[in-house]
């Protein structure tokens, strides 16, 4: 077993890490409190106003730094929630430098300022990688060497990162008990938010050549996109379900007969898909990013980028698929114990433990 540790967690002050979920990066760190409190491990999550009050997180001021009359004339004088969210790190980051209170800290943030200052911690920091590179992060971890053990949820994300940084992979889980098996045989269904790179408005063109009806779900998060290529698409055959909470949507995709999955950018991992196949329900999707790392033959289809005919084509054949090998597939590579485990054994690495 692996000792006990006092772990901080940093997460989001853009989106409350709560359910509903705004996206992937929430619903990681809320799994990953709750399971890692489960073991016994003492965790802090520091994070923005408005989280799950079960996870009794340490909430990270977000208020407007007080700025003069003539910083605020300045032509660089840069956007509110910007300014809001730099002030909001900085100010922690500062906290944790003071403090020998934890034996680790995860960073679980998409802000580059955890890296930066990761030096001037007292404590080993590890990063994990959720999306592609980006100028900022790239930035922070060029800043000279790195004191920061890097995680990426997939291989395609790790080698997509391999210019900056090597990184191990530890690949996101799923908690297979709020995930659980469903009958099938309902609707073809899509989740995940509802902005261009996702694609719903691809899933609902392979529906209709397919003859499936469809169910949305999922935040808007972008309106002019839902307003523009959602909305008028929406009918008997073609429906919007809101944003449901984790057990609502769980019961809805354990009921669909097929998920579909329609990245227009390359997936980091795709949690949709180890969500869906938790609950037993086969996946037609493009073979985009990591995707093909989570599915194979037995429990999903995969076809080119963009492919809508042939993405009709997939949902039928994935419709026949046994859902028993879904569930099997999520249960042997997709679970949120695995998960667990592996970061188990790199916080008692970094922070010079001894596992039995």
């Amino acid at each position: 077993m692996t000792p006990p540790s006092r772990i901080a967690i940093i997460g989001s002050v853009r989106h409350p890490i709560r359910e509903p979920f705004a996206g992937g990066l929430e619903a990681h760190t809320w799994g990953l409190a709750r399971a890692l409190r489960e073991r016994s491990h003492d965790v802090t999550v520091f994070a923005g106003p408005g989280c799950d009050p079960a996870l009794d997180v340490q909430e990270i001021p977000v208020r407007w730094p007080r700025i003069s009359a003539a910083a605020r004339a300045d032509v660089s004088m840069t956007a509110d929630a910007w300014l809001e969210e730099h002030h909001a790190y900085l100010t922690l980051m500062l906290e944790l430098s003071r403090t020998r209170q934890f034996d680790v800290v995860h960073n679980n943030c998409l802000h580059h300022l955890p890296i930066a200052m990761a030096p001037a911690l007292p404590t080993p920091m590890v990063t994990t990688l959720h999306t592609p590179p980006t100028p900022w992060l790239e930035s922070a971890i060029q800043t000279g060497p790195s004191a920061v053990t890097f995680v990426a949820v997939s291989e395609h994300t790790a080698r997509a990162w391999r210019p900056s940084t090597a990184a191990q992979v530890i690949r996101n889980g799923v908690d297979l008990d709020l995930w659980p098996w469903g009958p099938g045989g309902g609707s073809a269904i899509w989740f995940g938010r509802l902005v261009p790179e996702k694609g719903a408005d691809l899933a609902i063109r392979a529906a209709q050549a397919a003859g499936l009806a469809l169910d949305l779900v999922g935040p808007i998060a972008d309106r002019r996109y839902f307003v523009d290529h959602i909305s008028p698409r929406l009918g008997p055959q073609v429906r919007y379900l809101g944003h449901l909470d984790r057990a609502a949507l769980a019961e809805r995709v354990g009921a669909a007969s097929v998920t579909l999955v329609t990245p227009r950018w390359d997936e980091p991992y795709g949690l949709v898909v180890a969500e869906s196949l938790a609950c037993g329900t086969p996946v037609a999707a493009f073979d985009r990013g990591a995707v093909s790392e989570v599915l194979d033959r037995d429990c999903g289809v995969l076809v080119g980028a963009d492919d809508v005919p042939a993405l009709a084509d997939a949902a039928e054949r994935a419709r026949s698929l046994s859902r028993a090998a879904a569930r099997d597939q999520a249960v042997r590579h997709c679970s949120l114990a695995r998960m667990i485990d592996d970061y188990e054994s790199l916080y008692a690495r970094l922070a010079g433990r001894d596992v039995a």
